[in-house]
């Protein structure tokens, strides 16, 4: 019999068991009913997400103070939390269920004498709260393997289909010439360099101007309100397709960016290859900072969206992602966790915001035959003031706003601003 052993994390897993940079990530399913505690379980046991190896595992922590895997026995109903009656007052699910988050992203790790992970079964409120740490992977990684715990909703045999982005399927690619390949490569040397160069002074001493929104060190242990801003598919498709390709004072975002080589969910198959790269499993991220601008007097709603998606064109030639992820790496081979840790605390605190979306399934879903009705996730608190991670499902976006209270008390309002921004735009869109 062969004996097995611990197995290292991966770098960027023991960046996110540090203490300066801990995540956790909190997903929740709504239902069209509650679901029963034996058809949970029943769902998990027959699920490959208790024979996936990360989620079977402890995590342990070497003589040398090195952080490593290791295999243990699954006990379901230690990680499946029933919480019966109602979390908070009132009759708005959705707001007891976001307050209900909200203070998880603060004051709530995961236990770390079972594998890190554990499902709250909120009866009341027709939803499941799922919440595994950031180190067990991205969140590419784990939705697409969540989605085998589901079924399609017009053919209950079958697991929702993975498809690739339609963008990403239909882009028509220009054949250039010399002369314009040679500008493209010049232009992506160029702006990687920039980028890279505002990267690592922001982890160093560049950072955003004061602001009602500014955070800080200090600031993700400050209390937290969670509100939800809805967006119809349609409409952001309308606005996108309106746009070609001071004043104003700036602040930054930090966007998380998947590295992998095909865009959106992953089919699971080529997530468990071993020694597949950055199309395997595991947390293949980078960042991106995204610079925006206040302006007073724009008639154009437009415009801003001119504006960021000429700044996002430039991003995306670049090869910042993909540069910031590989200086992690260096800065944790040669200098060790806390010090690459502490880059990126630094990064954070000198931006305001943190953006991310998942691309979810097109088509509705069930678990354990229970239509799922919207899906939702967002962290746990970051230096930041404010923190937004949009998930999309069946037609519909979800942008989960996590703020920090004692500095943005009415996020309900900055919720309704970026619903009604969408709106205008795709007014202006529809008159073009």
């Amino acid at each position: 019999m062969g004996i097995e052993t611990d197995e290292p994390l991966s770098p960027a897993g023991r960046l996110f068991v540090q203490p300066a940079t801990h995540q956790i990530i909190n997903s929740v399913f709504g239902l069209e009913h509650a679901i029963g505690l034996d058809a949970l379980r029943t769902v998990l046991s027959d699920s490959l997400l208790i024979k996936h190896p990360r989620f079977s595992s402890l995590l342990v922590t070497d003589d040398h103070g090195l952080e490593h895997w290791r295999k243990t026995e699954l006990d379901i109903d230690r990680h499946i939390i029933i919480r019966p009656d109602p979390v908070g007052e009132g009759d708005n699910d959705e707001e007891i269920v976001n307050e209900y988050i909200a203070d998880l992203t603060v004051s709530c790790p995961l236990n770390t004498d079972k594998p890190l992970w554990e499902i709250h079964l909120l009866s009341a409120h027709k939803c499941l709260v799922l919440r595994v740490h950031h180190a067990l992977g991205d969140g590419i990684s784990l939705a697409s393997l969540m989605l085998t715990l589901c079924r399609k909703l017009d053919d209950p045999e079958q697991t929702p289909t993975i498809r690739p982005l339609s963008s990403s399927t239909n882009k028509v690619h220009k054949k250039l010439g010399t002369w314009d390949n040679f500008m493209k490569v010049l232009k992506m040397v160029w702006f990687s360099l920039v980028y890279v160069c505002e990267f690592m002074m922001r982890g160093a001493w560049v950072k955003d101007g004061k602001t009602a929104v500014s955070g800080g060190e200090g600031v993700e242990m400050w209390p937290r309100k969670l509100v939800t801003a809805k967006f119809s598919f349609e409409d952001m498709k309308t606005v996108k397709s309106a746009v070609a390709n001071a004043e104003g004072l700036q602040i930054t975002g930090v966007a998380l960016v998947n590295l992998r080589p095909s865009p959106g969910l992953q089919d699971m198959k080529e997530l468990m290859k071993k020694n597949a790269g950055t199309t395997g499993w595991g947390n293949k991220v980078g960042i991106m900072l995204l610079p925006v601008y206040y302006h007073r007097n724009r008639s154009d709603p437009l415009q801003y969206l001119k504006r960021a998606k000429m700044m996002m064109d430039r991003k995306k030639l670049s090869m910042e992602a993909v540069l910031s992820h590989k200086i992690g790496y260096f800065v944790m081979k040669y200098f060790g966790a806390k010090v690459a840790s502490l880059l990126e605390y630094k990064v954070i605190c000198n931006t305001s915001f943190t953006i991310s979306n998942v691309v979810g399934p097109r088509e509705e879903i069930t678990v354990a035959g229970i239509p799922i009705t919207y899906m939702r996730t967002t962290s746990s608190s970051l230096p930041h003031a404010i923190t937004m991670h949009m998930v999309s499902y069946a037609g519909k976006a979800d942008m989960q706003i996590l703020v920090a209270k004692d500095l943005i008390p009415d996020p309900e309002k900055l919720a309704k601003c970026f619903e009604d921004a969408l709106q205008e735009m795709k007014e202006q869109a529809v008159q073009m």
